[in-house]
């Protein structure tokens, strides 16, 4: 082959990447087009609400400790509605309480058929009447495995904890240290969300959580509860924690002055840290809710 050849070869090839990326940047669609005018504008601003690290999810609250047919149910389609990027469960999914097999099937059964209409992931937690014996306990595994985990999502620790374990209302030394490792691992999050069912905080005894909560000291943290029926957020330790209300569990109802309500918890994770926006299910209404 001729002396220079390969380099004009080369350079003949960078040259076709390069038009290439220029005619793909050319073509590619800008997220706004508008005309400005110089002097008024018939608008606020174009600084628009949008940030690649800020994302939406939900929580779903008790659905049981006495279930109201209809309320979970309806709470699937109304979250496909508003399409959460993912659904964290609070626990309490099933009634349970029992030692009949085949009962837990059934009831397992029924609520994964509900769980499997939404159209993005959700996240188990087990709550007190999901895993009150051994045998729910067994259950559990077969289905879900694991009844405690974590995961990061855009830089944001999620803990999932099993405040059965066992029942009633304790860590373990195991989830303990489980939880240990994933905090030392994890240190350079934007933000730590801890969930579980019962208020560890509010128990008097001890649990094990006073161990967790001294390992998040240091760190920007949100907590989320259930078990109650009844909402309440706390200021302890200079952080936000959260009690959820009901998606159908048991509740009279009397209203958000009472914190009894059926609702969705709906995040938005920001720079600042989660916004925390109550939705209540009677609230959300489909397009169909008049017409012709």
């Amino acid at each position: 082959m001729p002396e220079g050849k390969p380099m004009k070869r080369l350079s003949s090839i960078g040259l076709f990447a390069l038009l290439l990326i220029l005619s793909g940047c050319a073509t590619a669609p800008r997220p706004m087009s508008i005309s400005v005018e110089p002097e008024a504008n018939p608008w606020t601003h174009l600084n628009f609400n949008q940030d690649p690290d800020r994302f939406q999810f939900a929580i779903l609250c008790d659905r049981t400790g006495g279930n109201r047919p209809g309320v979970f149910e309806s709470a699937m389609w109304k979250l496909n509605l508003l399409q959460p990027e993912f659904v964290v469960s609070i626990g309490d999914l099933i009634q349970g309480y029992t030692q009949d097999e085949a009962e837990i099937e059934t009831q397992w059964d029924e609520l994964e058929g509900l769980v499997q209409q939404l159209e993005m992931p959700f996240f188990y937690l087990p709550g007190n009447h999901d895993i009150s014996n051994k045998k729910m306990a067994r259950k559990w595994r077969e289905r879900f495995g694991r009844s405690y985990y974590h995961f990061v999502y855009r830089n944001v620790l999620f803990l999932c904890l099993n405040s059965e374990d066992p029942p009633p209302t304790h860590l373990s030394p195991e989830q303990i240290e489980y939880f240990s490792r994933v905090l030392r691992e994890n240190q350079a999050v934007r933000w730590t969300l801890v969930f579980m069912h019962k208020p560890l905080w509010l128990q008097e005894e001890e649990t094990g959580w006073e161990q967790v909560e001294a390992l998040l000291s240091g760190r920007p943290y949100t907590v989320f509860a259930g078990h109650t029926h009844a909402y309440r957020l706390h200021h302890r330790l200079g952080q936000r924690y959260f009690v959820v209300a009901t998606t159908g569990g048991v509740s009279d109802l009397r209203g958000p002055e009472f914190g009894r309500f059926d609702h969705l918890v709906w995040i938005t994770m920001t720079e600042e840290g989660p916004r925390v926006a109550n939705l209540l299910l009677d609230g959300i209404l489909s397009e169909k809710v008049r017409s012709e």
